[in-house]
């Protein structure tokens, strides 16, 4: 059986590690591990340590680092620029399903027909940290504050550059684009979809239309859709 995973946000190299006490709580009241029992703990930046139970503490458990290996990112690094959207509960299963995916950095953009609602980052990180765990990586996506379309389009140094949008014209489909190599990013539009002109702007700063398939998807099934094409083989 594979080793439960957990959260290590900051270590110092020691070899005592004193958890925190809600990663101590699940150790010792919710999967009643005792001394002696093995984990793993990483820091989301590609480091993996396997490690003893020397203290089971519900508040303040040790354990003892025996194996520590570090991870490099995978070759291809990639970024979604995804429209915040109303339903909060529906961004946040997009934090997820990317996550578990493998996209390296998700940015949240503010755009002409984005609808106003509420970005609670420390529970969106939260969401990250535990769909990493859950799929066993090593490696956290990093979560931007939202920031305005112009300034991801215009400050954008990705290798290939993606917008994927609805109007009728003419679009590579992302399917035939092959997984991603090196650093690519990928633009999705808010429930109306991006306007005219921020698709022209994306377009002047090196954007490549695309599109993601026949039918017309949700903000948060496309930014999904749209990882899974560029990172699954």
């Amino acid at each position: 059986m594979a080793l439960p995973f957990f959260y290590l946000s900051a270590y110092d190299g020691g070899s005592l590690i004193d958890l925190d006490e809600p990663t101590s709580r699940h150790i010792v009241s919710v999967l009643r591990m005792q001394i002696g029992e093995q984990l793993h703990l990483t820091d989301g930046k590609g480091l993996l340590l396997t490690a003893t139970v020397t203290e089971a503490h519900k508040k303040r458990a040790v354990v003892k680092v025996e194996n520590q290996s570090f991870f490099e990112r995978q070759t291809a690094i990639v970024s979604i620029g995804i429209s915040l959207v109303k339903n909060n509960t529906r961004f946040e299963w997009f934090l997820e399903k990317a996550t578990e995916t493998g996209v390296a950095n998700i940015c949240p953009i503010i755009c002409q027909r984005t609808e106003k609602q509420n970005f609670r980052y420390d529970r969106m990180h939260q969401i990250l940290v535990s769909a990493m765990l859950q799929s066993q990586q090593v490696w956290l996506p990093e979560l931007s504050a939202p920031v305005p379309f112009n300034t991801i389009v215009k400050g954008s140094d990705h290798n290939k550059k993606w917008i994927a949008h609805c109007i009728e014209t003419n679009k590579e489909s992302l399917r035939k684009q092959g997984p991603a190599k090196g650093k690519e990013i990928l633009l999705i539009g808010p429930e109306g979809d991006f306007t005219e002109a921020e698709i022209a702007l994306a377009l002047a700063h090196g954007f490549a239309p695309v599109a993601l398939g026949e039918t017309r998807l949700r903000t948060e099934t496309a930014g999904m859709v749209g990882a899974t094409l560029l990172l699954v083989n």
